[in-house]
């Protein structure tokens, strides 16, 4: 099966997703929006399946720094270019299997989706 993890290595976030992917001995491989980049292409895969809402993260530092005009204004087209300028603003992790794309980590989403994949 191919898994893809898709994040910023030094996010707590996507530790714990590897962690429990390692646990569970599922092969991955990890892709760093910094190191490796993000490109429309990739972000618009995402948002097949994903809304934007979901995949911008509106917690983080990034969102905070952004000006009222923008957040008050944000929109999908808005949104992707945000993500693609600042990619510490797509929510962490997404995970893709082959046949599911998941925004955030929670083990028991990721239980129920490798049990359903065996």
């Amino acid at each position: 099966m191919s898994v893809k993890l898709y994040g910023i290595k030094n996010c707590d976030t996507i530790k714990k997703a590897k962690k429990w992917l390692e646990q569970q001995n599922i092969e991955y491989k990890f892709h760093d929006y910094r190191s490796d980049g993000i490109d429309r292409d990739l972000l618009n895969g995402f948002l097949q399946t994903q809304a934007w809402d979901l995949l911008l993260n509106k917690r983080g530092t990034t969102w905070r720094q952004q000006s009222d005009e923008i957040k008050n204004n944000i929109d999908q087209k808005s949104a992707i270019d945000l993500m693609l300028e600042h990619p510490a603003m797509i929510k962490r992790p997404v995970l893709v299997t082959p046949t599911t794309v998941l925004v955030g980590f929670k083990a028991d989403q990721y239980r129920d989706i490798f049990s359903a994949e065996k």
